[in-house]
């Protein structure tokens, strides 16, 4: 014959509506529920859990009775639909008496009856009606005000199973997987079910059911509270990210649009370019859902930071802006520390695919500082990879014939004007078109002499000059003259700067 102990009823405590008033809470054996008037309980066979048909408490001297009679019968337990408060002498007999007694005031017996019946001898109906209970209560959770909505709502759910519900964090945890947290696209990790004792399978299987459901739930209490936390840094680091990519023309604008927004552009500000690369695949695009998982920890990761930090994307790569007074030291230090940290969680994210190769700027004040530091920053992290060095942090030269480079290349006009020289080159093919820059490159730091830019080139004079034919003829310009060519090898190395290698 199928029982269960009162430790499992009270285990579903809040979907039955029962408190225990007096007696024991564990142990005792509940083989069968019936409904009976506490004045023939006496006739009731041993193990009987008995739903008492009242309607109001029974007398101090009718409820020791019903104590001593179901002691004697060894009874399951005796329930009261109504509110009880059993006196001193009544507790003691059930302490004594080994009987457990209950209350659920303002519950029909027949509800109770047949609710805890299914936990004695239907385990399928139980197990449904404690995951359909289960959800019912994360989802009032959910919409209710609490300060700490995640605890609530996973508080509820442990409550409604019968035992302790927890968020495991995973970040590479699969999206189809049952019980998977996700934070929009970012994995956030898994629900796991603790019972909080001995209950057979019900409460497992009652957890198997419900958690995919709890898991949904509790994503989107993440979603909303992410969204609530980081929505004016978020849009702080879109307009961020505008600023550095626009032309100068609209500067301006735009930063009188930051200050509208409270972002402090008078302050210094530093800026880490984060690139991605498959080494296996340069050319492969990095998935998106890295990156809103990366937005997510970094967003996380700044709360503890005493600087102001934004992070933006722009197309594949990463932008990591750190903002602090003018004048403190060790600025591009603690931007280093934080962009390896990202740097590290990209890799466990990918299970170590993708490497992130870093370029830091300078410290620089402003709008138009900002726009300086990104493009060391940016340069920095294209010049490492063009040269072999993927997964390493660059920070800028700040000196030499490369600050001189970097700064044509943050101004828009600079490099447009410099670019328009090369654009005739631009209709052959990328790698025909980087070939004939560098080709030209070493003819003009050679003062024009094939032999030479045929050594560096580690190739024979003749194909050198083959090659300068044909570019000279393609950009229609006088080689020879000393401001034409002082300014096509100006515009071939802050080309070779700049260009994208993977």
């Amino acid at each position: 014959m199928a029982h269960i102990g009162i430790e499992r009823v009270l285990r579903q405590a809040s979907r039955l509506g029962i408190h225990p008033v007096a007696g024991p809470r564990t142990g005792g054996t509940i083989s069968r529920v019936e409904i009976a008037d506490i004045g023939s309980i006496d006739a009731l066979p041993a193990g009987t859990l008995v739903i008492a048909d009242v309607s109001e408490p029974p007398s101090a001297y009718r409820l020791d009775i019903a104590i001593r009679q179901a002691s004697a019968r060894q009874l399951g337990g005796l329930v009261f639909p109504a509110a009880l408060l059993p006196a001193l002498t009544s507790q003691n007999l059930a302490s004594r008496g080994g009987v457990p007694v209950l209350q659920a005031p303002g519950r029909s017996a027949s509800d109770l009856a047949v609710a805890i019946d299914r936990m004695v001898n239907s385990q399928a109906a139980d197990v449904l009606a404690r995951a359909r209970f289960a959800m019912e209560r994360v989802r009032a959770a959910a919409a209710g005000t609490s300060e700490n909505p995640l605890d609530t709502v996973l508080a509820a759910a442990g409550e409604a199973l019968g035992g302790r519900v927890e968020l495991t964090t995973d970040p590479q945890v699969d999206w189809a997987a049952d019980s998977a947290v996700f934070i929009g696209e970012v994995p956030r990790g898994r629900l796991v079910f603790e019972p909080a004792g001995q209950d057979g399978c019900a409460g497992d299987d009652a957890a198997g059911l419900a958690l995919p459901g709890i898991a949904s739930v509790v994503s989107k209490v993440l979603l909303r509270e992410v969204q609530h936390r980081f929505a004016p840094r978020r849009t702080s680091a879109e307009l961020i990210a505008q600023l550095v990519v626009a032309e100068s023309a609209r500067v301006e604008s735009l930063a009188d649009q930051a200050y509208r927004l409270g972002f402090p552009l008078q302050l210094s500000h530093v800026v880490a370019w984060v690139e991605f690369t498959d080494p296996g695949d340069t050319s492969r695009h990095p998935p998106r859902a890295m990156q809103s998982a990366l937005e997510l920890y970094a967003l996380e990761l700044f709360e503890s930071r005493e600087e102001l930090w934004h992070i933006a994307f722009i197309h594949d790569d990463a932008l990591l802006v750190s903002s602090e007074s003018p004048g403190n030291g060790d600025h591009q230090r603690r931007l280093r520390e934080v962009a390896a940290g990202i740097a590290d969680h990209a890799q466990v994210l990918t299970g170590g695919r993708w490497e992130s190769t870093v370029g830091l700027g300078t410290p620089q004040m402003g709008a138009a500082g900002l726009r300086q530091s990104a493009a060391e920053a940016r340069i920095a992290a294209e010049t490492a990879i063009a040269s072999g060095r993927i997964g390493r942090i660059e920070a800028t030269d700040a000196t030499g014939l490369k600050r001189v480079l970097l700064d044509f290349y943050a101004s828009p006009i600079s490099r447009e004007l410099l670019e328009d020289l090369l654009h005739p080159l631009d209709s052959l093919d990328p790698r025909k078109t980087e070939t004939a820059v560098r080709t030209l490159l070493a003819y003009l730091s050679h003062r024009n002499s094939p032999a030479k830019a045929a050594r560096e080139l580690l190739l024979h004079p003749n194909a050198v000059s083959y090659r300068m034919r044909k570019i000279t003829k393609a950009l229609q310009l006088d080689l020879d003259d000393p401001d034409t060519r002082f300014a096509v090898e100006l515009a071939c190395r802050v080309r070779l700067l700049g260009a994208k290698t993977h």
